[in-house]
């Protein structure tokens, strides 16, 4: 009987492990394509008008304080007690929701209303103008003493803040888009005004911020996550001197916020 030679046996194998190969390269693009975080995201919502989530928020805040010229004049007898006004960033958290509102597969215009929760801390340093007596000296003389005394003044707020921001995205790689927003909100204090005036630093009830940052959107297979940080200042001068105390009253002439947070988003 006549026998097939080798090589064309071997090239039948060939052909197999060829076809074979083909195969695995095509299933594992499609894999491949599928993303790091299971199934691609195919719900569609990246291509509708609207749509909706929810987001926690996490941030730290902060006064900006800017200095009177009062506070500098020597012949200022109830500023003169004053060291220093220094304003410190303390933690909160907010949550809200999500409208968005799609111009373009890239731009979209986000509504974010929330509620967050705030403390604002101020450090009053008092110079002590005491005089101590000179232990150490034969004579006993006095001298004085040239530390100082602090005192905290601590704002509790909850804000109610309307956020309206412009989203730029890029294109999606996989299942991840980068992104930066900006924008500006309006917030108000849910106090009454008589609530505020008993406040240790009295300031106004409503403000103006402009908000920028950037972040991630992550596509999972039934949501999006987007992680994001967000920076915001205020716009408006805060600062009632007629309702604070006479010897902070002259020492500061404007009173701003500032603020840092970042967002989990759920889309």
């Amino acid at each position: 009987m006549h026998t097939s030679h080798f090589r064309h046996k071997f090239d039948l194998c060939g052909a197999k492990i060829a076809l074979i190969l083909i195969l695995f390269f095509d299933l594992g693009t499609q894999g491949f394509s599928q993303g790091y975080f299971g199934l691609t995201n195919n719900s569609g919502s990246d291509d509708k008008w609207t749509s909706y989530g929810f987001f926690l928020g996490m941030h730290t805040a902060s006064y900006q304080l800017r200095y009177s010229p009062e506070f500098l004049n020597p012949a200022n007898a109830s500023t003169a007690a004053i060291y220093s006004i220094y304003p410190k960033f303390t933690p909160g958290f907010s949550l809200g929701f999500i409208g968005i509102f799609r111009f373009h597969d890239q731009v979209n215009l986000i509504f974010t209303p929330k509620i967050g929760f705030y403390e604002y801390k101020v450090d009053v340093n008092y110079a002590n103008g005491s005089t101590t007596t000179n232990s150490n000296s034969n004579t006993g003389s006095a001298l004085p003493d040239l530390g100082y005394r602090s005192e905290e003044l601590v704002n509790e707020a909850t804000l109610v803040e309307l956020p309206v921001l412009f989203k730029y995205r890029s294109m999606r790689f996989n299942n991840t888009r980068m992104f930066f927003i900006g924008g500006g909100s309006y917030l108000f204090n849910t106090k009454s005004q008589e609530e505020i005036f008993l406040d240790p630093l009295v300031t106004a009830s409503r403000d103006f911020t402009v908000e920028a940052g950037m972040g991630f959107e992550i596509y999972f297979k039934y949501f999006k996550f987007a992680p994001e940080i967000r920076f915001s200042h205020g716009l408006n001068n805060l600062y009632l001197p007629e309702r604070n105390a006479p010897e902070i009253r002259d020492a500061i002439s404007c009173i701003r916020r500032k603020g840092i947070s970042i967002y989990l988003n759920f889309q």
